[in-house]
């Protein structure tokens, strides 16, 4: 077994292995994914990836941190960060526009419904017509400050080993099976509800399907910015962005499986980008 195969196994080994188990753990509490604490129950597991990571590089195949992307790299990419970090916005109007247009689902712009049921201090329609123009910059502040450090636990993992070393000269190749890979890690949260999908073995193939594209999309930022903090502000945004705004829009639909951030919806517009960077940029097979 060679040095790139050995760390690969032990990689995949501990970013799921302990994971799982604490996963686990948080199921046998019997908490609720709804319950607001849920997400920080389940978080100290996001952070396997990078542990796999670190172990992986400093002592199975002492290869070291060089080519991990640690660095900012911003001066001449700071086009790349916009881009991670605004995508999430452009994403979710089409996500609204198509739903609407398909009739799957009407967004409450007031947001009533999620503060409503939630039991939150909003409850005053008069109050609440304008609090998209409020909620969006907090949030995309919030992608920076809060999302992007936490997500780093796992595209430390992900994208800062696992994609630049599995077929590492076939970069479509490699996101894919990094997609692959990365969707099956998050199984036990869907089968604990975290998705919100109705129906949990119809959203693993779906939450799949998303984390391929998503792969190829932050794979690509990390390949062309050589650092992976441009793909942890692309996770972090589509987290703090993305996944709440679509939360919070459409709460209470009955079509989650198509109008979530993680749905099927979201399948087009991000379809649309990984088209145009495999055209573009990995058009040759080669890596850029």
């Amino acid at each position: 077994m060679n040095q790139k195969t050995k760390g690969i196994l032990a990689y995949l080994a501990i970013a799921f292995i302990p994971a799982w188990l604490y996963w686990a753990m948080v199921w046998k509490t019997g908490i609720s994914a709804t319950n607001p604490a849920f997400q920080a129950a389940v978080l100290p597991g996001a952070f396997a990836p990078a542990l796999a990571c670190f172990i992986v590089r400093k002592w199975v195949t002492k290869e070291g941190f060089t080519d991990a992307g640690l660095k900012l790299n911003l001066k001449n990419n700071w086009g790349y960060y916009l881009f991670a970090w605004l995508l999430p916005l452009g994403v979710t109007a089409i996500i609204i526009a198509l739903a609407i247009l398909l009739n799957l689902s009407q967004p409450d712009f007031t947001l009533q419904q999620f503060f409503t049921t939630l039991n939150l201090p909003d409850g005053n329609p008069k109050t609440s017509n304008n609090i998209l123009f409020f909620l969006i910059p907090t949030l995309l502040i919030q992608a920076i400050v809060l999302a992007t450090p936490i997500v780093w636990g796992e595209e430390f993992g992900w994208r800062s080993y696992l994609q630049i070393r599995l077929l590492a000269e076939r970069p479509l190749m490699a996101a894919i099976s990094t997609g692959i890979i990365w969707g099956v890690w998050h199984y036990p949260l869907i089968f604990m509800g975290y998705e919100r999908y109705e129906n949990q073995f119809l959203g693993l193939l779906i939450f799949t399907g998303f984390t391929i594209l998503l792969s190829i999309i932050l794979g690509w930022l990390r390949l062309k910015t050589g650092s992976v903090w441009a793909a942890s502000l692309g996770h972090g945004a589509t987290n703090a962005i993305g996944g709440s705004l679509t939360l919070m829009l459409f709460y209470g639909s009955k079509n989650w499986l198509w109008v979530g951030y993680n749905g099927i919806l979201a399948w087009i517009p991000l379809g649309i980008v990984c088209v145009w960077i495999i055209l573009r940029e990995w058009g040759t097979g080669t890596r850029n």
